[in-house]
C-alpha cells in the first residue's frame, strides 16, 4: 500500500545534518524523515540524482515506515569502520569513532590525489588494526581497469579483504576480475548494483565475488533481499550515508539476509558530528542493534534544514511520488 502524499508530508521533517569531515564531496547529509504506523523512515537520495533515480528510495522510505520488516534473524550486526580520504595522520582518529570494529572500509582514488596517498592511507589503517583486522578498500567507479590493476597491486600487500567496485561497468569488472584472480582478492559490486537498470546483470556476468547492497537505492528491505536471493553471491549491507532511522532500515535488512558472512558497512553514524535519535545508533563493541530509534524532536531542531532546503526536498518528495504511484507497488 502506497500512503496518501498528504500523510508522508504531514510527518515530515528535513534535516541537514553535519558531518566530521568531508565524503563523497558533501559536509552535510541532508535528508528527509516521515513517520508512518511502523515508525520512522527516511528519504535520502544524494542531491545530485535525478528523479528516476531518486525514486526508489521514496519507495524504501513507504516500505519501512507503511510496512513491517520481515523477521529477523539475529539481534545486532557486525560493522566496519569507514575511513575516507584523510591523510595517513588522520586515520587514528577516524577509527577510534567505531569502538570494537575489526574491519575497515578505506576510501581510495579520491580525485586530486595519487594512489602514494591510497597506499599510505591503508597503510596507517593496518598499522592501527594490526595484522587480524581486516581491510576493504573502495574506488566508487573511478579507476580504469589498467589503473585497477596496478592499485590492486600497489594495496595488495596490506592484506586486503576486497575491493570494492574499482571500475565502472560490467564489462570492466569481469576483466579486472580476470586479471587480479591470481592475487586471490575478491572484487565486490556497488555501484553496479544499486544505480543499474538491472542490478542482477553483475552477478549473470560473473563479474563479481560479492555485492554491496542498500536498503534505499534498491527501494527498500523486501525488494533488496529479493534481489539477495536471486543474486546467489554472498553480500555486505551497506549504508547510503544516511541518520540512524536509516540504518535502523539497513540493520533490519542485515538482520534479515540468511548468510552474513561479512561485516556491515552500517557503522556511519559516527561520520556525524549530530544525529536525530534519542539513541543514535552509534558502533558499540563493533556492532549495532536491529532497533527502530526514536526520533528526538528537540536533536531534529537543532538540525533542520532551511526553509528553501525544506521546499526543495518537499518538492522532491511530491515527484517521486509521483512515480512511485505509477510504478510500483509495495
Amino acid at each position: 500500500m502506497v500512503p496518501e502524499l498528504r500523510d508522508l508530508l504531514g510527518t515530515a521533517r528535513v534535516v541537514s545534518v553535519p558531518m566530521t569531515s568531508r565524503f563523497r564531496g558533501i559536509t552535510v547529509r541532508e535528508a528527509v524523515l516521515f513517520e508512518g504506523p511502523e515508525g520512522w523512515t527516511e528519504f535520502s537520495p544524494f542531491v545530485e540524482y535525478g528523479d528516476d533515480e531518486a525514486a526508489p528510495w521514496l519507495h524504501a522510505a513507504i516500505d519501512f515506515g507503511w510496512r513491517a520488516a520481515p523477521p529477523g534473524l539475529r539481534a545486532r550486526i557486525p560493522v566496519n569502520a569507514t575511513v575516507p580520504a584523510v591523510p595517513a595522520a588522520d586515520v587514528a582518529a577516524v577509527l577510534d569513532r567505531y569502538p570494537g570494529a575489526r574491519t575497515a572500509k578505506v576510501k581510495v582514488a579520491e580525485p586530486g590525489q595519487s594512489l602514494v596517498d591510497d597506499v599510505e592511507r591503508v597503510r596507517a589503517v593496518r598499522d592501527r588494526l594490526g595484522p587480524e583486522g581486516r581491510i576493504r578498500v573502495d574506488a566508487n567507479t573511478l579507476w580504469n581497469v589498467d589503473e585497477a590493476e596496478h592499485a590492486i597491486h600497489a594495496l595488495a600487500p596490506f592484506d586486503l579483504e576486497y575491493v570494492e567496485q574499482p571500475c565502472a561497468g560490467v564489462d570492466e569488472l569481469v576483466e579486472i576480475r580476470r586479471r587480479t584472480k591470481y592475487m586471490g582478492i575478491p572484487i565486490a559490486a556497488d555501484e553496479s548494483v544499486r544505480k543499474a537498470e538491472d542490478p542482477l546483470a553483475v552477478a549473470r556476468a560473473g563479474a563479481a565475488d560479492l555485492l554491496v547492497v542498500k536498503a534505499q537505492p534498491l527501494g527498500g528491505i523486501h525488494a533488496a533481499l529479493r534481489i539477495v536471493a536471486e543474486a546467489g553471491l554472498p553480500v555486505v549491507v551497506s549504508s547510503a550515508i544516511e541518520t540512524s532511522v536509516g540504518i535502523a532500515m539497513g540493520a533490519h535488512l542485515a538482520a534479515a539476509v540468511p548468510d552474513l558472512e561479512f561485516d556491515c558497512g552500517l557503522g556511519t553514524v559516527a561520520m556525524f558530528v549530530q544525529d536525530v535519535a534519542e539513541e543514535p545508533l552509534l558502533p558499540v563493541d563493533g556492532f549495532v542493534p536491529v532497533v527502530r530509534p526514536t526520533v528526538d524532536t528537540m536533536r531534529v531542531s537543532a538540525v533542520e534544514a532551511s526553509a528553501d532546503r525544506r521546499e526543495w526536498w518537499l518538492d522532491r518528495v511530491r515527484r517521486c511520488y509521483r512515480l512511485v504511484e505509477r510504478t510500483t507497488a509495495l
